[in-house]
């Protein structure tokens, strides 16, 4: 057998010529907000502080106090940050996987839900419709409705738009 790894750039390569403008766009666009997401929590895992005070509450004070258990939680969330960024071009690349296609699906659903979710209730709450709590932090609330998680809810939507733009051909069958 002849292995196929000296192959493997190119058939990527062609791969990707072979997807359509806007395929192109909406993956590299998930992945730049994916991306982008995980290098904010690894300044954090390196001991920044940018940004940090803009979370509020717990997540704030456990990001400044650091310790061995801070720094497994953002390993891992910079992890599954990173395999999310790139699912939709992954799917796009391999269509026919369908543990993939599913994995894609599912992280393009929760990153969508959960920035949908979190920016309408922090509009909700920033605008007074409904009442804050005595202690909130309102610089966090801020934050969280006009920029994190409608972070969430772009690349959610930006991952949806690729994956719902691929799709599978039936196998042919001669009958």
């Amino acid at each position: 057998m002849t292995p196929r790894t000296p192959r493997a750039s190119g058939d990527l390569r062609a791969r990707w010529a072979r997807l359509t403008w806007r395929q192109r766009v909406t993956a590299a666009a998930a992945a730049f907000l994916g991306i982008g997401s995980a290098a904010i929590s690894l300044i954090w895992l390196l001991g920044g502080t940018w940004l940090l005070d803009t979370v509020g509450g717990q997540i704030e004070a456990l990001g400044r106090g650091g310790g061995a258990g801070v720094a497994a939680g953002l390993v891992l969330v910079i992890a599954l940050k990173l395999v999310a960024a790139v699912l939709p071009t992954a799917v796009l690349l391999w269509p026919h996987r369908r543990l993939l296609r599913w994995a894609g699906w599912v992280a393009a659903g929760i990153l969508t839900v959960y920035g949908l979710v979190l920016t309408g209730a922090g509009l909700l709450v920033i605008t007074d419709i409904v009442p804050a709590g005595a202690d909130a932090d309102r610089r966090a609330l801020r934050w969280h409705a006009m920029f994190w998680d409608p972070w969430f809810l772009l690349w959610g939507l930006a991952s949806l738009l690729a994956l719902a733009r691929h799709r599978t051909r039936p196998a042919v069958t001669n009958r």
